[in-house]
C-alpha cells in the first residue's frame, strides 16, 4: 500500500495556514505598536497633569514609591499590555485553531483581557481612592479639634480600608475570581484592618488623657487586636462550619482568659475610684 500525497492540496494548505499564521503575527505586531503608542502617551498624560505628584503625597502613594513601583510607568504598562492582549485575542480568533487545543487557547483567549482589565481597574481604583480618602481625610482634620484629630485620622484609614476592599471585590469579580472563601476573606480583612486602625487610636486617646494608663496601654492594645482578630476569623471562615467552630471555642477561651486577668485590675480600679468619691 502506497501513501499517495496530493502535492496540490499540501501546497494549498500550506500556503493558506502559513498566510493566516503571517497575518494573525502582524496583528499582534499593530496591537504592540498601537499599546506602546497609547501607554507611552498615558504615561506622559500622568506627569503633565500632575496626578503622579498628588498620588506620591498619599499613604498609598508613599507605599508604591517604597516598593519601588512608579505610578505612571505601571499604567502605561497595563495599557500597553491590554492593547496587546486584544490583539493576541484578535489573531487567535482569525487562526481558527479547530479540535480540544482550539476551544483550550479560545477559552484562554477570551479570559485575558479580563485579567488585564481587572488590574487596569484595580490600579486606578487604588489610585482615586488614595486620592479620595487623602481629601476627605484633610476636610476631617479641619473639622476636628486638636484634642480629636486622631478620631480624623482614624476616620480616614477606615474610608480607605472600607473603599479600597470595595475595589478590590470589584476587581475580583472582573477576574471571575469568586468563591465561597473571597467575599468573607475580604470582609475579615476589613475587620481586622479597622480592629488595628480603631484599637491604635482608643488607646492612644486615652493614654493621653490619662498618663496614667501609659503602662497598660501595651495590653489594652493587645486585647482589643486578639478580638478584632476573632471576629476576622470567624468572618473569613464563616463558610467553614467546622473552622468557624473552632475558632469560636478560641474565641471563648481567650474571652475567659482575659475576664480573669481583668478581674484584679476591675476591682483595684473601682476601689480607687471608692477612695475618690469618700475623699
Amino acid at each position: 500500500m502506497y501513501l499517495v500525497l496530493n502535492w496540490d492540496q499540501l501546497w494549498q494548505d500550506f500556503v493558506t495556514y502559513g498566510l493566516q499564521g503571517v497575518i494573525a503575527v502582524l496583528i499582534v505586531v499593530v496591537a504592540w505598536a498601537v499599546g506602546s503608542l497609547v501607554g507611552s502617551a498615558v504615561n506622559r498624560l500622568i506627569e503633565k497633569t500632575g496626578l503622579e505628584r498628588a498620588f506620591d503625597r498619599t499613604d498609598v502613594g508613599k507605599a508604591f514609591r517604597a516598593a519601588g513601583i512608579d505610578l505612571s510607568n505601571l499604567i502605561g504598562m497595563l495599557i500597553t499590555a491590554f492593547v496587546v492582549v486584544i490583539g493576541v485575542v484578535i489573531a487567535l480568533g482569525y487562526l481558527k485553531i479547530g479540535g480540544e487545543a482550539g476551544a483550550l487557547v479560545a477559552q484562554v483567549a477570551r479570559y485575558l483581557p479580563r485579567l488585564i482589565g481587572g488590574i487596569i481597574l484595580l490600579t486606578a481604583g487604588l489610585i482615586l481612592v488614595a486620592l479620595l480618602t487623602d481629601y476627605i481625610g484633610r476636610l476631617l482634620v479641619s473639622l476636628f479639634p486638636k484634642q480629636f484629630v486622631e478620631i480624623g485620622e482614624m476616620l480616614r484609614n477606615l474610608l480607605l480600608i472600607g473603599l479600597i476592599a470595595l475595589v478590590v471585590s470589584i476587581a475580583l469579580d472582573l477576574m471571575l475570581f469568586t468563591g465561597p472563601l473571597v467575599y468573607p476573606l475580604i470582609l475579615g480583612t476589613v475587620i481586622i484592618g479597622a480592629g488595628i486602625f480603631i484599637g491604635h487610636t482608643i488607646v492612644r486617646n486615652i493614654v493621653e488623657d490619662h498618663p496614667e494608663f501609659a503602662n497598660a496601654a501595651p495590653y489594652a492594645k493587645f486585647l482589643l487586636y486578639l478580638i478584632f482578630l476573632m471576629v476576622g476569623l470567624g468572618a473569613i471562615f464563616a463558610n467553614f462550619p467546622a473552622t468557624a467552630q473552632v475558632v469560636q471555642n478560641v474565641a471563648w477561651g481567650v474571652a475567659i482568659a482575659v475576664g480573669i486577668l481583668l478581674a484584679p485590675v476591675v476591682y483595684m480600679l473601682a476601689k480607687r475610684m471608692a477612695k475618690e468619691v469618700k475623699d
